[in-house]
């Protein structure tokens, strides 16, 4: 999938006829069909050429019929499907693949199947492939985010520190589109020179940048008591914007990058940085949390991370019960 390919066809006007996206991803799929209603007809146009309809309201023999029709204002006419996973596919797919197998030149058909992958053994998938345009849009993995964030900056000639972007990847999750939306807000307010920095996520985002998950394993890492007890407290009287499922989380990724670090044969910068899934600026932290927790330890510290992600479901339970007592607890064991 190049997805910044497809884009830049569709701003030189170079359409397909069909476009299938699918995919667990809804941020893609979402970026080429307002890309593809912001560039194919003019406002004018669009009361006449457009049409944008909703799987659960519409049938595919309502959208075949409007797909043959021809363009009264332009040269297209433009067919957006969004929530197209909510067709009638079993009953009607037939008539839709009879449709893209022969489509219509002047129209251009978006089919916005989310949520889900389609389906590609089935033949219509193989004729969308022929006949258009099919982007899959998938999930991103956990340790692929922050990269993701530094390439959305660097393509927008920016440049954001490794740390601030650790910062959004860690509160932000996977969702692409909330990403997308706190890098257009640090693009707009951050000065074009300045590199993005952990105080303008706090400035712009909110997000702490000394009270955070990022700082909490950081202060473990150098086994520093007093920030981390600082931070964990922080955390207690803020328990929304980092509940405890979250951070035990991350804490459990974490420990398992410095466990795989003391495993590695080739812990050369470039070598261990790629094996990790991290930046290069964060080496020194993982080699001396590796001094600071030997193997057995780390074994220990992830065996009880999973133990407490039990606690924070209800299992296994003990004396506490309160979200705050259980981190204080877990950090406790972690730091002893």
């Amino acid at each position: 999938m190049n997805v910044n390919a497809i884009l830049t066809d569709i701003k030189k006007r170079k359409f397909s006829v069909v476009y299938l996206l699918h995919g667990d991803e809804s941020y893609y799929i979402d970026l080429i069909s307002d890309a593809l209603e912001k560039e194919v007809l003019s406002d004018a146009q669009k009361g006449f050429d457009q049409t944008v309809l909703y799987g659960k309201d519409s049938s595919i023999v309502n959208i075949v019929n409007a797909a043959k029709r021809y363009p009264m204002m332009s040269d297209h006419q433009l067919i957006i499907i969004k929530e197209a996973q909510d067709l009638k596919w079993k009953s009607e797919e037939e008539l839709l693949l009879k449709y893209v197998e022969r489509p219509t030149p002047s129209t251009i058909l978006v089919i916005a199947y989310k949520y889900a992958k389609f389906d590609k053994r089935k033949k219509i998938y193989k004729a969308f492939e022929k006949t258009g345009t099919v982007v899959e849009s998938a999930k991103l993995y956990d340790n692929k985010v922050g990269e993701w964030i530094v390439d959305q900056f660097r393509t927008s000639n920016r440049a954001i520190h490794p740390q601030a972007a650790a910062m959004m990847a860690d509160y932000l999750g996977t969702d692409l589109s909330k990403i997308a939306n706190e890098i257009d807000k640090l693009l707009l307010n951050v000065p074009k020179e300045q590199e993005i920095q952990a105080l303008h996520i706090e400035q712009n985002i909110g997000i702490s940048k000394d009270f955070n998950v990022f700082e909490l394993q950081s202060a473990l890492a150098k086994r520093n008591v007093v920030k981390a007890i600082q931070i964990v407290d922080y955390f207690v009287a803020n328990p929304k914007s980092n509940p405890l499922p979250m951070v035990i989380g991350n804490l459990g990724t974490y420990f398992t990058k410095i466990l795989k670090y003391h495993y590695l044969p080739d812990k050369s910068p470039q070598v261990a940085a790629k094996q990790l899934g991290v930046h290069t600026f964060f080496l020194k932290e993982y080699e001396g949390a590796a001094r600071n927790f030997n193997r057995r330890k780390t074994f220990d510290i992830i065996h009880q991370l999973s133990a407490y992600d039990l606690k924070t479901k209800g299992m296994d339970v003990g004396p506490f019960t309160d979200s705050g007592d259980i981190l204080r607890e877990l950090v406790f064991k972690i730091l002893n």
